[in-house]
Formats: structure tokens, C-alpha cells, sequence
């Protein structure tokens, strides 16, 4: 296999740092997305009524709405997909959104006595257990995804349940039995796969990858199982009786499985033999599995037309990516990438925790930006800056006055501290060394005043601009944790803990806006929701939390009015993909293939008028 060290040159700087996203959207496989409707009250007295405006409407497309039969909505509504409708009834009511151009309608039912500001998903929590050692454990709802399971255009969420005693691969122990459960916004349990004994619980073990790969209108769900696993029908993977766990609870033997499941019934579809294979333990740095038990996993249009998707094992040492096609019937191998490998020896220890996917180099198909390297679509190296792992990464379109795609990376190595750097060669194009381990870092278009977007990290000395610059150098309960489009406006804001707050760029203060009360966290410190991103209603993203109790989730859906309309970001397959790959170890927050920020007032962005407020 070739590959290539970065070597910096002025002809190959020249060649791709001008590369856009270049994706055939016309052939490009994507989900067939409904109209997203949603109705959350906002108070007693008031209801917000919110959904999507897609790339098939009409540029000119108007809207009405209905409650029940009654049109609500005095003037076709052209500015914004929000609608607020002043209603104090405490009944269950259908609201209906029609479009006038396009002629068609779409429905969601507000419950009766609804909550406020969020909608209510009741769960199956799975019984708590005990361990062969004696430690009791219960389960806590975990990450999540989302796919369109059932092919009616809206989504139903994927949800791992964790069990209270998962642990880091650096940690001895035994764990309770991973579960993932896919449920409609109803709280309606559609399956439930039981991931078996033979699957350690924690951060770095399950990676599952929900999207639609064969192209049916349906969502598939892809992760590593093995024997004892149970599907969504019951049926057992492999041995049932099989026990790999050694007495430190960690599972160093046995086969390793591939399986792709029905996402309507949980069903196992093929099951293949896991690669990257385990092989030899110490091939990968250790004997104890914290080296060769390190997993990513990611979506990526390798071809520039289908969805693969992409399995990864290692990246302290040895790095290897496996990637794979789904035609409905049968798994097939593309390609597989190994740092072992001749030529690619300098690909090893690049990885991170995390991984982002887009067409950096405008071919029209998906590298993968993984760590401190990029991985081709052909599976060859693209290149290594040999700047090695690190705990966060961000992969979009920085700098409106700059062509191509940017990253913003931190370092673990007490040396190279963070870096943004051109995301098609790797190129830096600005970096703050820091002798610790740089364990967090973040980007969002925080200050208006700025061009493109900020970023920061825990050694950044402050807020920088896409010039380095430093904007602000101390602010008051800055988060480097996750981000979100909530408030309407065309800044980010950011997310943390259960909270939401925004950066005065006038104060130098990050001033809270939210709190979603009753309910928590995941992940200790770094303190992610089960998800957040574009799941219903308008452009602006959900979050979705659990309770403080463990037994619900909760979208909250932002009731702020907007002045701006946008076509879906699920739309875009970077933003898409970032969704899928927000459960894969570190989560990270979305992020666009385009600029995305108050710069884009006054312009027609992606034939969407712009007002400039």
C-alpha cells in the first residue's frame, strides 16, 4: 500500500488548498427526509410550532398551519419555519404544516398536558445485575444516534445503555452487558440487542454506526458483537454459552464479529468475522488490551455515491481501518488500511479519541480526517503531520475568506499543544505549542466581530481567530466541551452539562440561556448529552438528554423565534456523518461541510435568502 509522509511543497499546497467539497449531490445516496414537523410548548398559554425547510421546496415556498382544522397563521409564512400560536388548551391537538407551492402536509400530535420546552420519550430500563465478583451495577441511557428505521422520512433514536460500572480500557474490572434500543419519539421500543457477556462496557468498546447503507429508505445499524449476543428477535450470535472474560474482566480471547442489523427490527442480517482483527496482543503495544481494544468506527461516501462504513481498531500504535460496503445482502470489504504496512510506518500513533469525515481534497468523495493523519478514499494515506493522538477534533469550512475544508486539533504529546492546520494537506496554518497534555479543545462562531469561526482549547491563552490572533484571552465559563445552534441567531452557542450559554463578545463573558432541569450528563467530565444536533423542526439543533432518574430521555427543542430560514443541515453529508460518528468514543459536536455564521447575512447561501439583521 503507498502512502505518504508529509512533506510540505508549494505545487501540492497550491493544488489542494483551494479544494471545496465537491459532491455529486445529484447521484449522492442520501436519506429521504419528511417535513420534521414538531409542537413543544413553550408556556402554559403558548405552543412553538417548528419544521423543516428542505432543498426540494419551491426557493419561494410559503407555509400555513392548522390546528386541528382551523388555519392559525393570518399571512403565509415565508421568513422562518418557527410559528408561535398562542393556545391555553390542555387537550391533546394535531398540528398541520402545508406547504403552498409544493402542496403537501405533514402532522405532528401534541400530547395533552405536553411539558414544557421539551418533548418526553418514556424508556425500558434494563434490570440492573451483578458481576461474576460480586458488584452490583443498573443501567443509565447512553449515547445515542438516529436513523430512519421505518422509511416515513422522520427519525427514531438508537440508545446505548450503559451499565453503571463500564470502564476505561486502562481499567481492570468486570462490567455489566451492553444494550441498544431503538425507540420511536413516542417511546415506543421497536428491539432491543443485547451485546452479551463477551463485550466489555465503556467509552472506547462499542462504536455503532446507524445509516442507510443500501440505500432502501431505511436505516441500517452496524457494530462489532460476538458470541452471546442477542438480537433484536432473540436470535443468538455464535456461542451462547461461551465466556471469554479473563479474571481482570477484560476479554483478550475469543472470535470477534461484524454485524449489520434490519434498524426496523433489530434483526441480525449477516454476521462476518470482525477486522481489524485482534491478532497478536502486543503487535498493538500491550498485552492487556488498552492498545489493541481502542475502537472508532465512522460513515464515509468512499466512492462519492454509496455510504460505506468504516471500522477502526488502534491508535496509540498500530493503526488499522477497515472499510466495508452494504448492499442489502451481503457485507463487502473495499479496502483496508494498515500502518504495518510498507511506506505508511509514520500513520502509526496519529489517531485520536474521536474522527471527522468529509471530501477534504474535492474529489467528490469522503476522506477521513483521523487525528493527526487523513486516510484517502482509496484507502492510501493522504498525509501525517506525526503530530500524534489527541482527545478532540473539529472538521469544517473555518475561514469564509479561505477555500476548502480546516481542522482544529489538540495534542496529547506535551509538544505540539493545538494546531488548525488545512484539512486537504495537512498544512499548518497556525499552532500553539504547549508543554501539557492538551486534553480539550473547541470551535464555534462565537463573536460577530471576527471573521470565520473561533476556536480554543484548555492552552490556548484565550479565544483565537481563524488569523491565530487571540481574541479574548480569559472568559468567564467558556466550555470546550460540545456546541449548539439553539437561539435563532446565526452565532453558536454552547453546550455543557445540562446547559446552554452564550458568549458576550461585548462583556468577554459566556452568560447562561438555558437549563434543562432534571436531568443529566454523560461521561464524567466531558459531559455530553446522548445527542445533540438537527433531528426535528427548523434548522436549529435538539439536545437530548436522560433524566436525573434514568428512565426517560428528553428533546428539548428550542421555542426561541428565529428571523432565518435554512435548508435542513442534515442535508449536507459532512454535517450527517458528524451525527453518526457523535457516539464513537470522545463525542464532538456537529459540524458543517460550510461556513456557518453571521458573515453569511445579506447573501443568498445554498438558495436561501439571507436577511441581514
Amino acid at each position: 500500500m503507498k502512502c505518504i509522509t508529509l512533506f510540505f511543497s508549494f505545487c501540492l499546497i497550491a493544488i489542494f488548498s483551494i479544494a471545496q467539497p465537491n459532491y455529486d449531490f445529484l447521484n449522492l445516496k442520501r436519506e429521504r427526509l419528511g417535513r420534521g414537523v414538531i409542537a413543544i410548548r413553550e408556556n402554559p398559554s403558548t405552543v412553538a410550532v417548528s419544521w423543516r425547510y428542505l432543498s426540494s421546496d419551491p426557493m419561494n415556498e410559503s407555509f400555513d398551519i392548522y390546528r386541528n382544522d382551523e388555519k392559525i397563521n393570518k399571512h403565509p409564512l415565508k421568513d422562518a419555519t418557527f410559528f408561535q400560536d398562542t393556545y391555553a388548551g390542555t387537550e391533546s391537538v394535531l398540528y398541520t404544516v402545508k406547504a403552498r407551492e409544493g402542496k403537501t402536509e405533514s402532522s405532528y400530535q401534541l400530547p395533552a398536558n405536553a411539558p414544557l420546552g421539551y418533548l418526553n420519550i418514556p424508556l425500558n430500563r434494563p434490570e440492573d445485575g451483578t458481576t461474576p465478583s460480586g458488584q452490583n451495577y443498573f443501567y443509565a441511557p447512553n449515547d445515542a444516534s438516529i436513523g430512519d428505521v421505518d422509511g416515513d422520512g422522520e427519525y427514531e433514536i438508537i440508545l446505548k445503555w450503559d451499565p453503571s460500572n463500564a470502564h476505561d480500557n486502562s481499567h481492570d474490572g468486570y462490567t455489566g452487558e451492553v444494550y441498544v434500543d431503538c425507540y420511536k419519539l413516542s417511546g415506543k421500543l421497536l428491539w432491543r440487542i443485547n451485546l452479551g457477556r463477551n463485550i466489555r462496557a465503556g467509552a472506547h468498546y462499542t462504536q455503532f454506526m446507524v445509516f442507510d447503507f443500501d440505500g432502501d429508505g431505511k436505516a441500517e445499524v452496524v457494530m462489532k458483537t460476538a458470541d452471546g449476543t442477542v438480537d433484536g428477535r432473540g436470535k443468538v450470535i455464535g456461542d451462547a454459552q461461551a465466556d471469554y472474560r479473563n479474571e481482570q474482566g477484560r476479554i483478550l480471547t475469543g472470535p470477534e464479529y461484524l454485524t449489520v442489523f434490519n434498524g426496523l427490527t433489530g434483526e441480525a442480517m449477516q454476521t462476518i468475522d470482525y477486522v481489524p482483527e485482534r491478532g497478536d496482543l502486543m503487535g498493538w503495544g500491550d498485552s492487556r488490551g488498552n492498545r489493541s481494544d481502542r475502537f472508532l468506527a465512522c460513515v464515509a461516501y468512499l466512492d462519492g455515491i454509496h455510504p460505506s462504513v468504516v471500522m477502526c481498531r488502534g491508535y496509540y500504535t498500530r493503526t488499522v481501518l477497515a472499510a466495508f460496503d452494504w448492499d442489502g445482502k451481503e457485507l463487502k470489504q473495499r479496502w483496508v488500511f494498515d500502518s504495518n504496512n510498507p511506506g505508511c510506518e509514520d500513520y502509526a500513533g496519529q489517531g485520536n479519541h474521536n474522527l471527522r469525515v468529509g471530501d477534504v481534497d474535492g474529489d467528490g468523495c469522503d476522506e477521513i480526517i483521523y487525528g493527526s493523519c487523513a486516510i484517502d478514499h482509496n484507502g492510501k494515506g493522504l498525509y501525517t503531520t506525526k503530530m500524534g493522538h489527541g482527545d478532540a477534533i473539529h472538521l469544517t469550512h473555518f475561514d469564509p475568506s479561505r477555500k476548502g475544508l480546516q481542522v482544529w486539533d489538540c495534542h496529547e504529546n506535551k509538544r505540539d499543544g493545538s494546531t488548525y492546520r488545512d484539512a486537504a494537506t495537512g498544512e499548518v496554518l497556525f499552532q500553539i505549542k504547549d508543554n501539557t497534555d492538551v486534553g480539550r479543545c473547541m470551535a464555534a462562531d462565537i463573536d460577530p466581530t471576527q471573521p470565520g469561526v473561533e476556536m480554543w482549547s484548555v492552552a490556548s491563552g484565550g479565544i483565537r481567530n481563524v488569523k491565530g490572533e487571540v481574541v479574548k484571552d480569559r472568559v468567564r465559563g467558556l466550555s470546550c466541551n460540545m456546541a449548539v445552534w439553539w437561539d435563532g441567531d446565526l452565532l453558536r452557542e454552547l453546550l455543557d452539562r445540562n446547559m446552554v450559554s452564550k458568549y458576550n463578545w461585548e462583556k468577554g463573558v459566556c452568560e447562561r440561556i438555558a437549563i434543562f432541569e432534571g436531568t443529566l450528563s454523560n461521561n464524567g467530565t466531558k459531559a455530553n448529552p446522548c445527542l445533540q444536533g438537527d433531528i426535528v423542526g427548523d434548522w436549529r439543533e435538539e439536545v437530548l438528554m436522560r433524566t436525573a432518574d434514568n428512565t426517560a430521555l428528553r428533546l428539548y427543542v428550542s421555542t426561541i423565534p428565529t428571523d432565518y430560514r435554512f435548508h435542513a443541515f442534515l442535508e449536507d453529508p459532512i454535517y450527517r456523518i458528524s451525527i453518526a460518528t457523535q457516539n464513537v468514543a470522545y463525542n464532538q459536536p456537529t459540524q458543517p461541510g460550510f461556513y456557518f455564521g453571521p458573515e453569511l447575512q445579506g447573501t443568498v447561501f445554498r438558495g436561501c435568502k439571507i436577511p441581514k439583521k
